[in-house]
């Protein structure tokens, strides 16, 4: 039969050769590929498409065509596809991955043919097609289930049937990746399919990689096509298996009723996440929580022990993966060790009381009471004792011992015993005697012994003054005495005396030691000055501008007149004080002074002069008698005596008898002048101004008359001058009196301030409902605190502020809000102490000793003193009234309620 044209020869070749071309990509660090690239499909056929890459971690990838798809197989880096019936004459489809930011393409190439074309061409080589067969059929022989790292497996593929042999080339391929490429030229022409088989060493990055099979037959060089056809990929896994047995964390013991971790350990394991655990106690599964890190596996498990596994049983871990496994086994003994029960008679027993304690611990163990062991094992121990106080919170200790596979294991209980007994007052918690200074805030304790807890109360054995044990609060010298301090609980009661001194430094008061002392001359005097502290102080005076210190009688001259300066000393400080002594003398004439001859010329207008010597100054005037016009008064040149045995002119002088330095004015009464005067002849004339700003003229005298005053002598022959300092007292008004906060809860702390003018200083003292104890008072007495408000605390508190000139009060009311009945129910024993306290105070304060002012200290310039707290003063119900000086000192409506306790 004759060959083709050559015409037609060179168009065939161009066809195939146009079907031969691929679509060529620049080379990237990432690709897509697509296997085949280029295929010829008889129409209405089918063909499998290799969609692969090379990067890493493909974000998403697919194959795009509109060809009909019958299945899909997909890895991490591949994607296979079945397209079936092809009809379409020529379609390009394109393999996609996205991969770090960029989209990887590759495009193909397939064309169906019609059976007379394919026809006509083995009528143009009838000799070759009658031998080619195409590679529909590319079989990868299965893989094993799991294959150990670090060892070889076999990879083979078979394509049955395919031919000519000679054109046929197998590729075997790991993703997309060439593992190794056989071609089969040089074998007979008659020869059909083809097997390749290789050796891989699997590796840890293999594992859940695909392998597949390329099979290609080339027919190109005889004018034909590339037929090419892949196997469906079969993926590897691989793992890793570590020798040696997994590590079991155990304990060796269990106690019944008790959960434990157990925990298995194996490393080296790959893929770890991949591995199976078996964990068991006996017959009983476990159910672990797996963790992984890397290729180390830690499962963790509660192994819990009931009554029925008592005894040793075996505690089994398995690890598998790859169809190998690794296990270990341990012994765990699970034991039953109840806690020892330790037991008393009486828990709480009176004292002389016998009181039985036991203890026991179950059949196997053995019990120790208070260091004595049982006599055998599961017996009890016991101990009996017959009780005192030194056994009061006594604890008593029991242990139990059992023995659990030769290890000794221990349980203990305590229990504590409690003895009734009657209070106890011993020195170290309630000091017979305390001394302290006054002022700074201290704690007053006195505590007792006893059970149950005694309430103590301490108060004047006269049913005065209540101390508040247990408050901080300033220390004052109405504190100081004698006390009783009382301690009650159930069993009894215990009293004890006890003494308590505060000391603080002297005071000289006006009463103890006046500013000005008067003597007669010729009497028998002493300049004795009383002062007033704890200790008792030492007091001296001395002249001033002299070093000799007045003691003992003196006889009274005249030349003793004069300022003193007085000093009082003990351990707490000082105090001193100037005192005028003025020496007075009857009047005493001299012929000097007042000759007892006169002869006057008549109608010479001379008058007469007669001086007198004395003090107070003397007032003279000379009468006539018989022998004269009797009942006359003799116009006298003055009435001031001069200078004793002087009728010479003299300049002024002045001292502090006749123009003392220091002066004092009441406010409202009527404004006078200075008392300041001066010796001299002729008479001096005094004025006085006041510095730095002009006195104003007023009818009464004022605060801002205060202040210091230069007095002036002047006469013919010279002038003298003195500095006065005035001072004005008025009376006092109580200025400010709040509460913070204006009402409280019970329980709740409050605090009234109170606030007062006056000069001298006033002294402040209050007066609080019935009932109210417990009420704290700051160093001055200026405020009231309370802490732990109850009931008796709301009602009408009343602040009285006094000095030498009068009082004043003001009044205010404290709610106390809430719940009475919960003040009502109080504990017994805190009930028992403030009516104890309460009825020790209404005692005291109707007793004679405060009415007649015992605790009362007199006015001193510090100010303090223990005054009685009652309700003198004002109209009931008035805000506040002023009162007279002296003027007495009643409750308003008759009742005493507490005793003002104020420091100096």
């Amino acid at each position: 039969m004759p060959g083709p044209s050559p015409g037609l020869r060179r168009a065939l070749l161009g066809l195939w050769a146009a079907l031969g071309l691929g679509i060529l990509g620049i080379s990237e660090p990432f690709w897509a590929d697509l296997q085949p690239r280029v295929a010829l499909v008889e129409r209405g056929g089918s063909l499998w498409l290799n969609c692969s890459t090379n990067c890493p971690r493909p974000e998403r990838g697919g194959l795009e065509t509109s060809l009909r798809r019958n299945g899909t197989q997909r890895g991490l880096r591949w994607l296979a596809r079945q397209l079936v019936d092809i009809r379409e004459p020529e379609t390009q489809p394109v393999c996609f991955f996205r991969c770090a930011r960029r989209t990887l393409q590759a495009r193909g190439l397939i064309r169906t043919f019609r059976e007379l074309v394919l026809k006509a061409l083995q009528l143009l080589e009838p000799r070759f097609w009658s031998l080619a067969e195409r590679p529909d059929r590319v079989e990868l022989v299965p893989l094993p289930p799991w294959q150990p790292v670090g060892e070889n497996f076999t990879l083979s593929c078979r394509v049955p049937g395919a031919g000519p042999r000679a054109s046929l080339t197998l590729t075997l391929l790991r993703d997309s990746q060439e593992l190794i490429r056989r071609s089969f030229v040089g074998e007979p022409p008659r020869a059909r399919g083809a097997m390749l088989t290789a050796t891989v060493l699997a590796r840890r990055e293999d594992h859940r990689v695909n392998f597949s099979c390329l099979a290609e037959l080339d027919l190109r060089p005889h004018g034909l096509g590339l037929f090419a056809n892949s196997s469906a990929p079969r993926q590897l896994r691989t793992f890793a298996m570590p020798p040696l047995s997994p590590s079991l964390a155990a304990p060796r013991f269990l106690e019944v009723g008790s959960e434990r971790p157990v925990t298995c350990t194996l490393d080296g394991l790959f893929p770890a996440p991949e591995a199976g655990v078996y964990l068991s106690l006996g017959d009983q599964r476990l159910h672990p929580n797996v963790t992984v890190d890397g290729d180390s596996l830690v499962a963790t498990a509660t192994a819990t022990a009931s009554a029925e596994q008592e005894g040793t049983k075996p505690l089994l871990c398995i690890v598998t993966l790859g169809g190998e496994s690794r296990e270990t086994q341990e012994n765990l003994t699970v034991y039953s060790f109840p806690a020892p029960l330790l037991t008393l008679s009486e828990p709480e027993a009176p004292e002389g009381k016998m009181v039985t304690v036991s203890c026991w611990a179950g059949a196997r163990a053995l019990v120790t009471l208070e260091g004595i062991p049982a006599a055998v094992p599961g017996q009890p121990a016991e101990l009996q004792l017959n009780v005192t106080k030194d056994d009061d919170k006594r604890g008593f200790f029991c242990d139990a011992a059992l023995d659990v596979d030769g290890e000794i294991l221990r349980k203990n209980q305590s229990s504590e015993l409690h003895v009734l007994y009657a209070p106890r007052l011993d020195d170290l918690d309630c000091p017979r005697s305390w001394t302290w200074p006054e002022g700074p805030e201290q704690t007053l304790r006195c505590e007792a012994r006893g059970n149950p807890e005694p309430s103590v109360h301490c108060a004047r054995p006269d049913g005065g003054a209540v101390l508040a044990l247990g408050l901080l609060g300033p220390v004052t010298r109405a504190l100081a005495g004698t006390y009783r301090c009382t301690a009650v609980n159930g069993q009894g009661q215990a009293v004890k005396d006890v003494t308590l001194t505060v000391e603080y430094a002297p005071a000289l008061d006006s009463v103890g030691c006046p500013e000005h002392i008067t003597w007669l001359e010729g009497t028998e005097a002493s300049l004795s000055c009383v002062a007033h502290g704890v200790p008792p102080p030492s007091v001296s005076c001395v002249r001033s501008g002299k070093e000799e210190v007045m003691e003992g009688p003196l006889h009274v001259a005249r030349e003793h007149a004069g300022t003193y300066r007085c000093e009082a000393i003990n351990a707490r400080g000082s105090a001193a004080k100037n005192v005028a002594v003025t020496v007075e003398y009857g009047p005493s004439f001299e012929e000097l002074g007042c000759p007892s001859n006169w002869t006057w010329v008549e109608g010479s207008g001379k008058l007469f002069s007669c001086e007198v010597d004395g003090k107070p100054e003397p007032r003279v005037q000379c009468v006539g008698s018989e022998g004269s016009s009797e009942g006359i008064v003799l116009p006298l040149v003055s009435s001031d005596s001069g200078p004793r045995n002087s009728m010479a002119p003299a300049p002024p002088q002045m001292d502090e008898s006749s123009c003392p330095s220091h002066q004092t004015w009441l406010e409202g009464a009527e404004a006078t002048a200075l008392a300041c005067s001066a010796r001299g002849r002729p008479s001096p004339q005094v004025r006085c101004s006041r510095e730095g700003a002009a006195r104003l003229e007023r009818l009464q005298v004022s605060r801002e008359d205060a202040g210091t005053y230069r007095c002036v002598a002047t006469n013919a022959h010279g002038t003298d001058s003195r500095t006065v300092t005035v001072g004005v007292e008025y009376r006092p008004v109580v200025a400010e009196l709040a509460a913070s906060p204006p009402s409280v809860r019970p329980g709740g702390n409050f605090t009234l301030t109170c606030r007062a003018e006056a000069w001298p200083p006033a002294q402040i003292s209050w007066r609080a409902p019935p009932g109210a104890l417990n009420l704290g008072l700051s160093s001055n007495n200026s405020t009231l605190s309370v802490a732990g408000a109850m009931g008796s605390h709301g009602g009408e508190y009343e602040c009285a502020a006094t000095n030498a000139h009068g009082r004043h009060s003001r009044r205010i009311t404290v709610r106390v809000a809430g719940p009475w009945l919960w003040v009502a129910v109080g504990g017994a024993a805190g009930g028992a102490a403030l009516l104890a306290a309460g009825a020790g105070l209404a005692f005291y304060v109707q007793s004679t000793a405060c009415k007649k002012g015992e605790y009362n200290v007199q006015e001193a310039e510090s100010s303090g003193e223990a005054v009685c707290l009652n309700g003198a003063g004002g109209t009931p119900g008035a805000e506040g009234g002023a009162e007279t000086p002296g003027a007495a000192e009643s409750p308003a409506d008759g009742e005493v309620f507490a005793i003002q306790l104020t420091s100096s």
